[in-house]
């Protein structure tokens, strides 16, 4: 069994093959071989969760462990760790183990690329991250790697985090830099990745004409980090149906203020199959499922199938 870490599992993903895994992934979901019961959560002490998520198709089976502590980071843990094990589903021989948090990061943002891909008005950008953890490096990786984009704003409520995120998209052969708000670069840019903490919207309740929004941060049904007139005036997409009615906090809100309603949203399978190119402003809500840690695990052990 290879047991990779941090950097071994990033270079098993690089972020074009796993959006076309998840691509693969997600139009193959109505054809019943692939498997992803909902997921389990556990409370934990101080305000942690257990979360475990098991998914298979025909060759592999893979169940992430994953555990959230919001506490940590006051005492220098991060707040999410995690592992996928990933198995021959035949057998059950367990060929691997990734590092959850690597997977975690990388498939979301290929996904939201994805999405970018197929559904953004103007894909190339330029791009404004909102947030500069995590999922904001990422998707600012996935974003350049996979899009071609190459200018990019980021905004963040740590000043010191957003010059940083900015100095890594310079070390890119970007240009980029760090603003104090999101409203100075509206007009500037036409994709928007919004990966905060933020119980509050963070984007004001209208954007220019054709701006493409991943929202990835919020995944609980208080936090929102848009808001509902945005949403109202877009065409909404989600990444699954099941799991953004019961987390997506932004959708959820702007439903039970009259806003939205959840028959107007297209899930992704449906997104991705032959159509005519959105227009206007998109928004792609994702809160994460295990088919797309399980499209990580097949990129990652393609030799293997």
């Amino acid at each position: 069994m290879e047991i990779l870490d941090a950097t071994q599992t990033a270079n098993r993903l690089p972020y074009p093959a796993l959006a076309d895994s998840i691509r693969e992934v997600a139009l193959a979901q109505s054809s019943g071989e692939l498997r992803a019961p909902p997921r389990l959560v556990v409370p934990l002490q101080e305000g942690g969760v257990l979360l475990a998520m098991p998914a298979s198709d025909r060759e592999i089976s893979i169940t992430k462990l994953v555990t959230v502590h919001p506490q940590n980071p006051e005492h220098g843990l991060p707040t999410i760790q995690g592992e996928v094990v990933v198995m021959d589903a035949t057998t059950g021989e367990r060929l691997g183990l990734l590092d959850g948090s690597v997977v975690t990061a990388r498939r979301t943002a290929a996904l939201s690329m994805l999405a970018a891909r197929e559904l953004a008005p103007r894909q190339r950008g330029p791009l404004l991250i909102v947030g500069a953890g995590t999922q904001g490096s990422a998707h600012l990786d996935a974003f350049h790697e996979g899009l071609g984009v190459s200018r990019a704003f980021v905004s963040s409520r740590s000043t010191k985090s957003a010059v940083s995120l900015a100095g890594h998209a310079r070390s890119l052969g970007m240009e980029a830099e760090a603003v104090e708000g999101p409203e100075e670069v509206l007009d500037e840019v036409s994709l928007i990745v919004t990966a905060t903490t933020s119980q509050e919207p963070v984007l004001p309740d209208t954007v220019p004409e054709g701006v493409f929004v991943a929202a990835v941060g919020s995944f609980e049904p208080e936090a929102a980090e848009l808001p509902p007139a945005l949403i109202s005036a877009s065409q909404v997409f989600v990444d699954t149906m099941e799991g953004t009615k019961d987390e997506a906090g932004d959708l959820i809100q702007a439903a039970q203020a009259g806003a939205f309603d959840w028959d107007d949203a297209t899930a992704l399978d449906d997104a991705l199959r032959p159509s005519r190119r959105p227009e206007g402003t998109v928004i792609f809500k994702s809160v994460g499922h295990a088919l797309w840690d399980l499209a990580a695990a097949r990129t990652a052990f393609a030799s293997s199938r």
